[in-house]
């Protein structure tokens, strides 16, 4: 079974440094709406931009990307699927 990943983003504490979009573009965007980050169209669950499930060849870049944000309001777990 495939590894998975669950995403999410506290966006009403985002800062819009764009520090996750730099770091991993396959998985985040910045709203063209309010200017904060959010997950891309592709991997979104239930269409919310605040979370996600991307696969685990994406693992290295969502990490990445939620150790570089400022405020710590990217989380990454594992999900069974």
């Amino acid at each position: 079974m495939a590894k998975k990943l669950k995403v999410t983003i506290d966006r009403d504490e985002c800062i819009s440094d764009m520090a996750c979009v730099s770091l991993c573009p396959d998985v985040f965007e910045m709203s063209e709406e309010d200017g904060k980050s959010q997950i891309v169209e592709k991997y979104r669950v239930d269409n919310d931009p605040s979370t996600g499930i991307v696969p685990g060849e994406l693992e290295e870049c969502v990490k990445s990307a939620a150790e570089a944000c400022p405020v710590s309001i990217i989380h990454v777990e594992e999900v069974e699927e």
